[in-house]
């Protein structure tokens, strides 16, 4: 059977993500606990902790991930939509989870952009580092992870049930 145009799109999407993946981890290196770190820091002085224990060369590693990464989300949301897509020809399902599928991906993404802004910024301007702002970026940071994750482990199950009843 010949791969159909949705099958062609989540193909490609989901390369451009690993491709885009790889290149961010590579950027962090070392580095890269520190951004899921930040992520959930919670506070402003865990956030300063941080930040702080990263020496020039590591807060410039930590910095290079944030250009890449402007990209990134749209690139992880279109392979999110489209294996969505590419799912509902497959099985059944219902339009509040079509939607869900649809939807989920790009406010993760707007998640993602917003986490990014905030970051960047706190790099250079550590006198706003507050727990309230703190604490709304992790929460932000931590509904990206699970829109992004939930959609991904509901397509993952999906998948794994189309290609066992196909033997």
């Amino acid at each position: 059977m010949a791969p159909t145009g949705s099958a062609k799109a989540m193909a490609l999407w989901t390369t451009a993500f690993v491709v885009s993946q790889a290149n961010i981890a590579r950027l962090l290196g070392p580095v890269a606990p520190k951004v899921l770190e930040v992520q959930t820091a919670f506070s402003a002085r865990r956030y300063l902790e941080i930040l702080d224990s990263m020496d020039a060369e590591a807060t410039a590693r930590f910095r290079s991930h944030y250009y890449p990464d402007f990209v990134h989300p749209a690139i992880y949301a279109m392979a999110l939509r489209s294996a969505g897509k590419r799912l509902g020809e497959r099985v059944p399902l219902s339009v509040a989870t079509r939607r869900a599928l649809a939807v989920a991906p790009v406010l993760s993404a707007a998640g993602d952009y917003v986490e990014n802004v905030i970051g960047l910024h706190f790099l250079d301007h550590r006198d706003s580092i507050t727990d309230s702002r703190v604490r709304a970026a992790s929460t932000v940071s931590i509904a990206k992870w699970v829109l992004a994750l939930g959609t991904f482990g509901y397509l993952s199950q999906g998948f794994v049930r189309v290609w066992v009843s196909r033997k």
